[in-house]
């Protein structure tokens, strides 16, 4: 479980975010504890704690942009929101499992209270978020989940009816977006507003019975990893020739299958770890198979925080992939194997459960 983390460290400090006055201060201090945190890569800190430290390392990047933003619009005229709002992540944020170099996958929950220019101030507050975290080293979400979208900034009361529809159409896109919400989590703004719509999204999955099904159907689709003869499969063309797609091939099959069997059974948790527990005392899955699943994603979690990084003014990216070298050293090799075969056995299982379905529908 992500729980605070037991160590102590006295240099660690967030009061250089904490304390920036200026978009260009924050930078300077997400620069300087990234850097520090990518140095505990090789220290005693686990990957749970490493990531729970990355996390609210972002959060309080999020919270301080949203605050230096709407100090923006004070001082140019605009005034403070005229109602409450929350600011809402989704994506691997929103799953707590962020890394140093992820994308932008955020929303905006606005209160239904009547202001004739509540739709303008949050437009604009959208806008310069969103603007403000690219510059801050957040790259826009090529999929648009962002607040400066009208599709995932809204009235609470728009959220509800967009949720609804989005139930009741159970076509892939639709199915897609609601996946992507149900990774919610609150960084900022009204608490109540969030939860709120966490009320509502559950509610959903109770009145609508064929939608656990869909959002089955949505969870197999899954990247070819291991071959008949068990070896590990490696991109045979681009860029990444030869080496291994860690995000797609090992850790969302893993987030993926936890998030529908989190929805199936009701488990409003958001992070992967905590569906996978919260499964497991629900003996809602075998132990075994609950087993081999937090044991494949606790892997999945170090290789993904294992895969080269580059600098880009002074920011870290990296494209997710093992390369040629990190696959030909034995360690690295060996368990990279053992955890595809866990996610293979976890994947086949909702496979099999899929079929079923499908046959006592039809």
């Amino acid at each position: 479980m992500m729980e605070p983390i037991p160590y102590i460290n006295q240099s660690w400090s967030f009061e250089g975010i904490d304390g920036a006055s200026s978009f260009e201060e924050l930078r300077q201090a997400r620069v300087l504890l990234q850097n520090e945190l990518q140095g505990l890569l090789s220290a005693s800190l686990s990957p749970i704690e490493w990531y729970q430290t990355v996390n609210e390392l972002h959060d309080r990047i999020y919270r301080k942009a949203v605050e230096l933003c709407i100090q923006g619009m004070v001082e140019e005229g605009f005034g403070q929101p005229p109602v409450p709002y929350a600011f809402i992540v989704f994506g691997s944020s929103g799953r707590e499992e962020a890394t140093l170099w992820s994308d932008q996958d955020n929303g905006m929950i606005i209160d239904d209270a009547p202001h004739d220019g509540k739709e303008a101030y949050f437009a604009e507050l959208g806008l310069r978020l969103s603007d403000t975290l690219e510059q801050l080293g957040y790259a826009k979400c090529e999929g648009k989940v962002m607040c400066s979208e009208v599709l995932w900034r809204k009235t609470l009361e728009a959220w509800k009816k967009q949720l609804h529809d989005w139930r009741t159409d159970l076509a892939w896109e639709p199915v897609r977006n609601l996946i992507i919400a149900s990774d919610m989590r609150f960084v900022a703004g009204e608490r109540s507003l969030a939860e709120q719509w966490v009320a509502a999204f559950y509610e959903g999955f109770r009145t609508v019975p064929e939608l656990s099904d869909a959002v089955l159907r949505n969870t197999v689709k899954h990247k070819a990893t291991l071959n008949i003869l068990g070896q590990v499969v490696t991109e045979r063309f681009g860029e990444h020739a030869g080496g291994f797609d860690v995000k797609y091939g090992v850790y969302i099959p893993l987030v993926n299958s936890a998030r529908f069997l989190a929805l199936q059974h009701g488990i409003k948790e958001t992070s992967t770890l905590k569906r996978l527990q919260r499964l497991m005392v629900l003996e809602a899955v075998p132990m075994t198979l609950s087993d081999a699943a937090q044991r494949a994603f606790m892997s999945a979690l170090k290789l993904r925080r294992s895969t080269p990084i580059a600098l880009k003014d002074g920011l870290q990216h990296s494209s997710g992939f093992l390369d040629e070298k990190q696959l030909k050293q034995k360690q690295v090799h060996f368990e990279l194997r053992e955890t595809l075969g866990l996610v293979r056995r976890v994947h086949r299982a909702l496979q099999r459960q899929l079929r079923f379905t499908e046959r006592r529908r039809s």
